[in-house]
């Protein structure tokens, strides 16, 4: 997963599949304004709980805005980046298993299909349980994304996940304790606010009481 040996920065096509920046103008209280957004896929994220083993199911994957943005804000550029100095171990996360909305299928089945993909459970959608929909980056793209909640057991693991075609994703399971000490104050940690937020709520709503 750390195995990158180069990196460098270049120009966004304008076909990207991913990623369209553009600026917003708009009128408020008489005065024109603009705003630079981006527009990105509307997104799902799971939480996805062992109950074999107790164990809450999350991955661990290199993301490279991460690793920019560490790099960025320790030397003020991303320019003559030394793999040594800085690995690309810095940039790995630990995550809700989640995916971006870019099918015509349902949500939830959507939602279904990441839960197989990255972490190897096939469930039926019946077991997936909303949890709450929200905008994530609201100062750039103002996306959507729909929490799940699902849990699994030992007899549904049908792959070893990891994800589909070049994807390298890492499946992790944590102990509640261990979940516990990434949301703890004074926590620091390289996982996204969803996944945060996504170990809060179980805690608070799902977490076995002898564990809680």
């Amino acid at each position: 997963m750390e195995n990158v040996s180069k990196i460098w920065l270049g120009p966004l096509p304008e076909d990207s599949p991913y990623v369209k920046p553009f600026r917003l103008y708009y009128v408020q209280n008489g005065v024109e304004k603009n705003w630079d957004l981006l527009k990105v896929h509307d997104s799902v994220a799971i939480i996805l709980y062992n109950t074999s083993r107790q164990k809450l199911v999350l991955v661990r994957q290199f993301r490279p805005a991460v690793y920019h943005g560490i790099i960025s804000s320790a030397q003020g550029s991303f320019d003559k980046v030394d793999l040594k100095e800085y690995p690309p171990a810095i940039g790995v996360t630990l995550e809700l298993c989640a995916g971006i909305v870019d099918k015509s299928k349902s949500w939830v089945e959507i939602a279904r299909e990441e839960v197989v993909e990255e972490c190897g459970y096939d469930v039926p959608v019946e077991r997936i349980e909303e949890v709450m929909v929200y905008r994530s980056g609201v100062g750039s793209s103002g996306a959507k994304q729909i929490m799940y909640y699902c849990e699994v057991t030992d007899a549904d693991k049908a792959t070893s996940g990891g994800g589909v075609e070049d994807e390298i994703i890492e499946v992790v399971e944590l102990s509640l304790e261990e979940a516990k000490r990434m949301i703890q104050q004074g926590a620091v940690n390289n996982s996204p606010p969803s996944c945060l937020m996504g170990l809060m709520w179980f805690f608070a709503n799902r977490a076995p009481c002898a564990s809680a």
